[in-house]
């Protein structure tokens, strides 16, 4: 048992790497698979020992081993994020179809979230196939219906469309293409929960960093990250939350 545990962290590392790569190169449009790993500053070709995930980075204390220049702790961080999620969805789901699928969209919102974070969009490169590829997963496994996944599409991006409407810019069109792409995995109402759940986490993010003046009122924050956030806290406890606000209405 624990060793399928360390297997898929191990498995979640690996990936975390990759999906820096895909964070780092998808917003300049540089491909992602060539060159190989090399260092942004000297252009030194890593060699493996270089490539190992979070070790490498410790081990060289944070710097190139070439020139010395620093690496960013976003590279150990999305590894370490990668393998948590994906050891949490093996707990949640064991080794199912779900857990691949859950997985997957985990590793493109990580991508999404940090692209986000930086440059304050989100690649229509991630989302367009993403939309794509889930809806048809729909029609060969059980995880959600194919009507769940169509409704997921269009009713939770259109949730958001209407929101970016109205409020005249204050929400991206990346964000309405992100939740249209979560919807077509966990359905329209998980997905609508996840939104208010990250719209809430946002909130209140917000007020801290306004309170110690690192953001102010007229800042925008991404949204993406907290629908991201959203998503997962529904992918891990969904039912959890709902039969939980259900008892509430009980009484």
């Amino acid at each position: 048992m624990y060793s399928i545990d360390i297997t898929v962290f191990i498995l979640g590392l690996i990936i975390g790497s990759f999906l820096n790569v895909v964070i780092y190169r998808l917003p300049e449009n540089k491909s992602i698979i060539w060159p190989g790993s090399h260092c942004t500053n000297c252009q030194t070709n890593l060699k493996i020992f270089d490539l190992i995930p979070v070790l490498s980075f410790i081990f060289t204390k944070g710097r190139c081993r070439y020139c010395d220049t620093k690496v960013s702790y976003q590279y150990p961080a999305v590894e370490l994020l990668t393998a948590l999620l994906f050891l949490i969805s093996y707990w949640r789901y064991s080794l199912s179809i779900e857990f691949l699928i859950y997985s997957g969209l985990i590793a493109l919102l990580i991508v999404c979230t940090f692209i986000d974070l930086k440059y304050q969009i989100i690649p229509n490169k991630i989302t367009y196939p993403g939309i794509i590829i889930f809806f048809i997963i729909s029609f060969f496994f059980n995880h959600i219906t194919i009507k769940s996944s169509l409704l997921g599409i269009v009713l939770s991006g259109g949730f958001l469309l209407v929101i970016a409407i109205v409020s005249r810019g204050g929400m991206g069109i990346g964000d309405v293409k992100l939740a249209a792409m979560v919807g077509s995995v966990i359905g329209v109402k998980y997905t609508i929960i996840g939104i208010f759940i990250g719209s809430l986490i946002g909130s209140i993010i917000s007020l801290i960093l306004i309170g110690f003046n690192i953001k102010d009122r007229k800042d925008r924050i991404p949204f993406g990250p907290f629908i991201a956030i959203g998503t997962v806290v529904m992918i891990f406890y969904g039912n959890v939350i709902i039969n939980w606000y259900l008892d509430l209405l009980a009484f």
